[in-house]
């Protein structure tokens, strides 16, 4: 008996001691994480709750209190959205921007990456290069194109003028509608195309080149090799690119915000509407020059529900399932 309950002691101890440890384990774990956490929670898990109370309310026309007069509207807000002409065009004007910086982007990183994958003289040289304008803020870099695009100092407006092309002289790359996009585009595709580059070179780096040398031997072209062997393989990094590029469009400000302010003006059914006006545009303009909180944070959760969709309906067409 007395055996029998001295073990039952001692098994008793050990488990004592081994949830002492265990939560000892824990309070270090989370010690450590605390920071992290602390972070977490007040500048993304918080911000992304309170814009969801300011959605459903709204700041009263006759108020200088901003946050403490606001008055509850339900879904009004969201309603709203589907009869905002400049939202829808906004949208439009989003998805034009995504349709031409995406396939842009990841076409000008994979050439950038075939080019920089052979045995040139200082390779490591180009790689930086080219990778350099990725770190850099882009409302530097918007400025500098600006003044690139400028009709009276810009450098490309001078250069078409000596090929004879006038066209850009009075108003310059980004005071057109027909170029102001496309110029904007340009602009962001050289700056984040050295990020595409070193991932594209990784994956290609990471192709067996057995791979390449039997398909030479069966006799296939330069370009079978490529659109049979390189491309399927570097699919996950084109989805990824693909993801990546979405996000950025749906919340594209700074660049539009720094080289056309949303302009020029197009008319469009009598309606004077910026050939720039991305959404993340008009957020920022609803909520900052307007002061319509509510109203902009609506809009802020629709911009999310289009991440998401586009985002699903990507990985369905291009995830790893269909290669």
């Amino acid at each position: 008996m007395s055996e029998h309950g001295t073990g039952g002691g001692e098994a008793r101890t050990g488990r004592t001691r081994s949830l002492t440890k265990h939560a000892r384990d824990n309070l270090t774990a989370y010690t450590f994480l605390a920071p992290f956490l602390i972070i977490f929670l007040v500048f993304l898990v918080y911000p992304v709750v309170y814009s969801l109370y300011l959605a459903m309310h709204q700041v009263p026309a006759d108020s200088f209190d901003v946050f403490g007069g606001l008055q509850f509207v339900g879904f009004r807000n969201f309603i709203k959205l589907f009869t905002d002409v400049k939202f829808w065009w906004s949208v439009a004007m989003t998805l034009y921007y995504a349709a031409l910086i995406i396939p842009s982007g990841i076409a000008a990183s994979l050439i950038l990456a075939l080019l920089l994958n052979n045995r040139l003289k200082a390779v490591a040289v180009y790689r930086s290069a080219f990778f350099l304008p990725y770190v850099l803020d882009m409302l530097v870099v918007g400025i500098v194109w600006t003044l690139i695009y400028s009709p009276h100092v810009g450098i490309l407006v001078r250069f078409f003028e000596g090929i004879g092309i006038t066209a850009f002289t009075e108003k310059g790359f980004l005071g057109m509608p027909g170029s102001a996009m496309p110029s904007v585009v340009f602009a962001n595709v050289l700056k984040g195309a050295g990020f595409g580059m070193i991932l594209y070179l990784s994956a290609i780096q990471n192709i067996s080149p057995a791979l390449y040398e039997a398909a030479e031997i069966d006799g296939a072209t330069s370009w079978q090799r490529f659109t049979r062997i390189t491309l399927p393989l570097v699919k996950p990094i084109t989805f990824f690119m693909v993801i990546i590029g979405t996000i950025s469009a749906l919340n594209a400000f700074v660049e539009v915000y720094a080289m056309t302010s949303g302009g020029p003006n197009v008319d469009v059914g009598g309606r004077a509407l910026g050939a720039t006006w991305v959404t993340g545009y008009y957020v920022f303009d609803a909520f900052y020059n307007q002061w319509r909180l509510g109203y902009a944070s609506a809009m802020s959760y629709v911009l999310l529900a289009l991440t998401v969709i586009v985002s699903l309906v990507n990985r369905k067409y291009l995830g790893s399932d269909n290669t």
